[in-house]
């Protein structure tokens, strides 16, 4: 393991370091897009309703809405490395067992409770897995590609969820959902020995960095939470993700009550998904480039803002229908690929709106708390908008008020930054 080079003699490319810790959020990530390719396959296999399904699907958010700032706080405290390595230990051990719940034939009740003790468990690695990315991403880059490292950072999602509503189906009627359930144990194993083989100690980081060792604490979390920047960063990343959610996670219902075939359901879904990767690593390249991040953060909201009203609105006082498919298609892909600018964005102030470096995995924790909470609430609003107006077409009010917000949030940006003393 070596440390890495100094920015005079880094060549303008993400270090290796720092791409096993991007590989190591969408292995993470993985486990959470797991879940919905294997619905049919565990309701066939285990007699779930879709109640229980909601759980499932539910727990992992409820876990990061209720314990995001306590897994910050807890990175910081025993180290940044050995927090990611944990996390990854704990969502492949947890994968491992979930499949061996389907393999030994378990059925009923039983059953169900084991997977749903799993998966919030899977919810815990998760958390300890992604909270310290951004604080290691930091530490093992050179000033040179640090934003551009984070813009891949911020893609960990939507790239895992992507890869998995495409894997997913076709390793299901391989080997089932519990040979899926150790495919992706394999992936976060393999990602966890990439981590350990490349990633320095965080003793070596620290000392390599000139970083102080974390305070107590009860320091960190008042620190955190007495500071604009860090609530700025948690409410534009809510707004953001909250929207986002709701319209792609909808996208397979809203394709099949419009009569498009399951396999084109969840091409066009799966698609729509990945465009965010695009956009965060398109975002990553701006900032890499001095685009000042409020403007990344405008573009981004704006053109959700346009993207869903262009998607969902209808043309006209009492018409039923609106663009042409083909046009509200693309309409949802620019949303999508307009947000993703918004977390590459978010991600890189994390690590300079923060009260100190001490407090990253801390003001990530906020920032996933509120998105988790933002995910949890705004699905079932976007439902209930749909079932009281018979369809989706008010699904732009939603999110026009979410981007209206993450407009006024990202004006406040810049003083924010002005505050702390510390460049674009």
């Amino acid at each position: 393991m070596s440390l890495p080079p100094s920015p005079a003699a880094a060549a303008a490319r993400v270090p290796g370091a720092a791409l096993a810790v991007v590989l190591a959020g969408v292995s993470a990530a993985l486990h959470l897009g797991k879940l919905p390719p294997a619905v049919p396959a565990l309701q066939a296999t285990l007699g779930i309703g879709l109640v229980e399904a909601g759980f499932l699907l539910a727990l992992v958010q409820v876990a990061g809405m209720t314990l995001g700032m306590v897994f910050g706080l807890l990175a910081d405290a025993v180290g940044l490395r050995r927090s990611m390595l944990a996390g990854l230990v704990v969502v492949t051990a947890a994968s491992v067992l979930g499949g061996w719940v389907g393999a030994a034939g378990h059925s009923g009740p039983r059953a169900v409770h084991w997977l749903l003790a799993l998966r919030a468990l899977e919810g815990v690695g998760f958390l300890l897995a992604v909270m310290p990315g951004p604080g290691l991403i930091r530490a093992l880059s050179p000033p040179n590609v640090e934003k551009k490292a984070l813009g891949l950072w911020g893609a960990y999602m939507p790239l895992g969820v992507a890869l998995a509503l495409l894997l997913g189906p076709a390793l299901i009627a391989w080997g089932g959902w519990p040979g899926w359930w150790w495919v992706l144990s394999a992936v976060s194993a393999m990602a966890a020995v990439w981590v350990w083989l490349v990633v320095p100690s965080d003793r070596r980081l620290r000392i390599a960095q000139a970083m102080p060792s974390p305070s107590r604490w009860s320091a960190r979390l008042l620190d955190t939470a007495r500071s604009a920047g860090p609530w700025t960063l948690a409410l534009a990343f809510a707004v953001y993700s909250s929207q986002w959610m709701a319209v792609i996670g909808f996208l397979p219902a809203i394709y099949a009550d419009a009569g498009v075939p399951a396999a084109w359901n969840a091409a066009l879904t799966a698609l729509a998904a990945a465009m965010n990767i695009v956009g965060n690593i398109s975002g990553g390249r701006f900032l890499q480039r001095g685009v000042a991040p409020e403007r990344l953060l405008r573009w981004g909201f704006v053109v959700m803002a346009l993207g869903s009203v262009a998607a969902f609105a209808q043309i006209g006082p009492g018409s039923a229908e609106g663009l042409p498919p083909a046009l509200r298609y693309l309409a949802v892909c620019l949303f999508s690929l307009a947000g993703g600018m918004i977390p590459a964005t978010l991600f890189m102030l994390s690590v300079r709106l923060a009260p100190g470096p001490a407090t990253v995995s801390t003001t990530v924790g906020l920032m996933q708390q509120a998105s988790s909470l933002g995910q949890f609430i705004a699905p079932p609003v976007v439902a209930w908008i749909a079932h009281r107006a018979g369809g989706w077409q008010w699904t732009w009010g939603v999110t026009l008020a979410c981007s209206l917000a993450g407009l006024a949030l990202a004006a406040r940006v810049a003083p924010g930054r002005a505050r702390t003393g510390t460049a674009a």
